[in-house]
């Protein structure tokens, strides 16, 4: 088996988590969730999504969020955007890099942007055009990469197509999200294998959600086939609007302590991020599904 030495995370909570809770959340408390992450080691944070407010009220204050921030020298701050006006307004925000996504499955894809995915691509173009001239570097993600809610198996072949596809738009990297959570170990290898085979040039990411319990699994299995980014959700935050039953990423904070366990770098501080997945649940009003903070409480507990 071979792991790679150091590991960087991605932190989605602050998007990717909050806007699938129902509980409105405070435009104060999303920045002091931005800052705290900023503080723990983590080198990307995605604080926001440039949507319409009415597609994700959630996120409806993206550009305040941005304006509130205390930005961290590296750490790389990065927003979500779904079309030109989005990016437009992300540019003007300040954002760091920008993300898209485009989905693997047309039902998804759909359901999600109410676009084919034809229509999507086009409309990443124009966003990469938007990017280019901004100066700014974009990621492009492929949901649905590993299984759809709506028509089951996703074709691998049409995942790397995707990839080589925002690639050539000029994404630095590519992200493969496991939106549902259907994903295990052999495939993720398998399907990694065949990125670094098939797709030469952007960087690599993998976005694991938990809905099986198998994430940390599959990140083992990604990294054993050269996968060395992951995505991370603190506490365990998120789901998908459009994905019905799907629960949130992979914990960040279980993610930095297996990697700990395993003497691969991160450069995270595990406490500090622990702290804060304590914190979040205190934000969104719930216990969340993140496991390592309950162990590391239990066992001091016991003492």
């Amino acid at each position: 088996m071979r792991y790679p030495a150091r590991v960087v995370l991605t932190e989605v909570g602050p998007r990717d988590g909050l806007q699938n809770e129902s509980r409105e959340i405070p435009l104060a408390q999303k920045i002091a969730l931005v800052d705290a992450l900023s503080a723990t080691g983590l080198t990307r944070v995605e604080a926001a999504s440039f949507v319409h407010p009415k597609a994700i009220p959630q996120m409806a204050n993206a550009a305040e969020v941005m304006a509130g921030i205390e930005r961290r020298p590296g750490v790389t701050y990065i927003g979500l955007v779904p079309n030109e006006v989005g990016a437009r307004n992300a540019i003007a925000a300040d954002v760091d890099e920008i993300a898209v996504v485009v989905s693997a499955s047309e039902s998804h894809n759909k359901a999600n942007v109410n676009r084919t995915i034809a229509e999507s691509l086009e409309a990443i173009a124009g966003v990469a055009a938007l990017a280019a001239a901004a100066d700014k570097p974009w990621t492009g993600y492929v949901s649905t990469a590993f299984g759809c809610p709506y028509e089951g198996a996703v074709d691998a072949g049409r995942v790397l197509d995707l990839a080589r596809e925002m690639h050539s738009t000029g994404a630095y990297a590519v992200a493969l999200g496991d939106t549902i959570g259907v994903a295990h170990p052999r495939q993720a290898f398998e399907v990694v294998s065949r990125f670094f085979a098939e797709v030469p040039g952007p960087e690599l990411r993998l976005h694991f959600h938990d809905t099986r319990g198998m994430a940390l699994a599959n990140v083992v299995a990604a990294m054993e086939a050269g996968a060395a980014e992951f995505d991370g959700s603190i506490g365990g935050l998120g789901g998908c609007p459009y994905a019905p039953g799907a629960s949130g990423n992979v914990a960040t904070e279980d993610l930095a302590a297996m990697l700990a366990a395993m003497g691969i770098e991160t450069g995270v501080d595990l406490e500090a991020v622990v702290a804060v997945a304590w914190l979040v649940e205190e934000t969104v009003g719930r216990a969340l599904e993140g496991r390592f903070k309950r162990a590391v409480q239990g066992g001091r507990n016991s003492q």
